[in-house]
């Protein structure tokens, strides 16, 4: 299998109009368009039932101390956890293309409702949920796609790895809420391949692309 996408290349930048936050010269962030990325796959085997699609940030610091600290910095040397982005299943196995923007455009406060997703995908929670919870403001069940928004003073460029997985049934065995870890156990021995796309980002106007 293969992913491509027309929003970004591989190893590359992805475009502030596809993340959650946007560097501010004033506030070192704002609130950005966050459309989902468009994403092409080919060579999906045959037998081939459904596709799932996972986003993850495998560089988010494990310690939030330091985080968005004014005269603070987030060393590249503490370690990091996976955070995940989007959690996508049951997409039809005659799906090849998900277009820029179908599955979320701009921020929405307390997070995009769900698990239906369109053309009878199911979406997993993401981990803005974890991070906003007990935000008066932000709080809630964050589903679908949200983009990036590394800490504004994080000395490590963050990666954003899109993986795409073909799948020998219609539709993962799943409680009526999810994310990332659950979707994982569920499709073990049901994958018949997957391929992956790399987008980087950062906030940090020190950090290098």
């Amino acid at each position: 299998m293969q992913v491509t996408s027309t929003s970004f290349k591989d190893m590359q930048r992805i475009p502030a109009a596809y993340a959650f936050c946007a560097p501010d010269a004033n506030t070192h962030a704002t609130l950005s368009k966050n459309l989902n990325p468009q994403l092409s796959w080919t060579g999906a085997p045959a037998g081939t039932r459904s596709f799932a699609v996972i986003c993850h940030d495998p560089d988010v610091p494990s310690k939030a101390d330091d985080v968005n600290k004014e005269g603070r910095t987030v060393p590249a040397s503490l370690p990091r956890v996976d955070f995940f982005h989007w959690v996508l299943v049951d997409v039809p196995a005659a799906t090849t293309t998900i277009e820029e923007g179908a599955f979320a455009s701009g921020v929405t406060p307390r997070g995009k409702p769900g698990p239906a997703g369109p053309g009878g995908t199911r979406q997993g929670i993401n981990h803005y949920t974890n991070w906003f919870a007990g935000d008066n403001d932000m709080g809630g069940d964050y589903y679908g796609y949200d983009g990036p928004c590394p800490p504004w003073n994080d000395e490590r460029l963050h990666h954003y790895v899109f993986t795409v997985y073909a799948l020998d049934v219609e539709k993962l065995s799943l409680a009526a809420s999810f994310g990332g870890p659950e979707v994982l156990k569920a499709m073990a021995g049901h994958v018949l391949a997957s391929a992956k796309i790399t987008g980087t980002y950062t906030l940090n106007p020190a950090v290098g692309l």
